[in-house]
């Protein structure tokens, strides 16, 4: 009876190990691109396996996902200074030490002219000169060719002008800054910082935030902080321009056996597979498979190729082997798309231990039960 008694539990705790599957919190490699592999034909999803032969070939491929549309205007787009446009109001103030002066009393040296408005055509009527066009002159250069033509008649004559800003000639701040709001442009030209300073700034708590100008029909877009750290950007504002400060939109999503499953926005233009990983702590060092880090992406269908110039199914999953330097380095270099989803596999080890783990405990029971 007592060794039936042996016999039975020895026989259950075996029962256990075949009922028994150790957890798993994310798929093996196997199960994921497996069938893909073997049956490439009939795949629904396309597997390309990323080394130092084909990375470059596949860094070409077409962009996907969320678009912030980077590019920015260079300084040559600009304005020297702010030009005067239809609807700006001049001030003129003439200055005339002669006795017997045409425009000046001896009481009051300083000829007043002001609200004198810019028509449509980007002309302008000034008292004792004519209709002179203005549009398109910088201040300095519309007070010179006043003066010019007020030398006739005043050759001692010195003229001051003032501008006063135009709808054509205000900024619109729309949002993203502590103070939104519509500003005019200063007579010796404002720049984008300093537009957004004089909106209050942008506020620390936006995240990664995004600058989007919008100038005649065309948009353009930087990065907040690439307009800090490069002088060149700091560019001169047009009348008309439109400005938004957002957080940028980009995100990856990272899942199984890293070291955080998290969404990882975009904290620079672009992040590699490497970097993107680091974001997410790195690898599981009791779970992640390094042979198999996954890249999910998905392709429009302008963008599938036959001729292997780009990708031949809408679904294409991206297999890294870190376990390489091969496979680091091309890490290193592969930039990840907004909207990817990065998948590090789980190891097949930490499955084996489990099970192993049990054997030992059945062993232990039936040696103590012999006993």
């Amino acid at each position: 009876m007592k060794r039936a008694g042996r016999i039975l539990g020895v026989l259950l705790a075996l029962s256990v190990i075949g009922g028994c599957a150790a957890p798993r919190g994310a798929a093996l490699k196997r199960q994921v691109i497996g069938d893909a592999a073997a049956h490439k034909a009939e795949a629904i999803y396309q597997v390309i396996r990323v080394g130092q032969a084909n990375l470059a070939a596949v860094e070409s491929w077409p962009a996907t996902g969320t678009g912030v549309g980077f590019g920015w205007p260079g300084k040559a787009q600009a304005q020297v200074a702010r030009a005067i446009r239809p609807g700006d109001v001049l001030h003129v103030t003439i200055w005339d030490p002669q006795e017997n002066s045409l425009l000046t009393t001896v009481e009051q040296r300083a000829a007043q002219l002001t609200e004198l408005t810019v028509a449509p055509d980007g002309s302008v009527f000034v008292p004792y000169v004519e209709t002179i066009k203005v549009a398109g002159l910088n201040p300095e250069d519309a007070r010179a060719q006043i003066q010019q033509k007020l030398s006739v008649i005043a050759p001692s004559a010195q003229v001051q002008l003032a501008v006063a800003g135009g709808e054509q000639n205000m900024l619109d701040l729309v949002a993203g800054v502590q103070r939104p709001g519509r500003y005019p442009v200063a007579a010796r030209g404002v720049t984008i910082l300093s537009l957004l300073a004089e909106g209050g700034g942008i506020p620390p708590g936006l995240r990664n935030p995004v600058v989007r100008l919008q100038r005649g029909g065309v948009a353009y877009a930087a990065l907040a902080k690439d307009l800090y750290r490069d002088p060149s950007r700091d560019i001169l504002m047009r009348g008309g321009d439109r400005v938004v400060v957002e957080e940028d939109p980009r995100s990856i999503v990272v899942l199984g056996a890293a070291g955080v499953e998290r969404t990882v926005f975009f904290e620079k233009q672009s992040h590699t597979l490497l970097e993107t990983l680091s974001l997410a702590a790195g690898l599981s060092e009791a779970r992640a498979d390094p042979a198999g880090v996954l890249i999910l992406r998905k392709y429009g269908d302008k963008a599938l190729r036959h001729d292997g110039s780009g990708p031949n199914r809408r679904e294409v999953i991206f297999a890294f082997d870190l376990s390489t330097g091969e496979g680091l380095f091309a890490a290193r270099s592969f930039h990840v798309h907004a909207d990817d989803v990065v998948l590090v596999t789980e190891s097949p080890l930490p499955a084996t231990a489990g099970i192993l783990g049990v054997f030992n405990a059945t062993a232990v029971l039936a040696s103590r039960i012999e006993g």
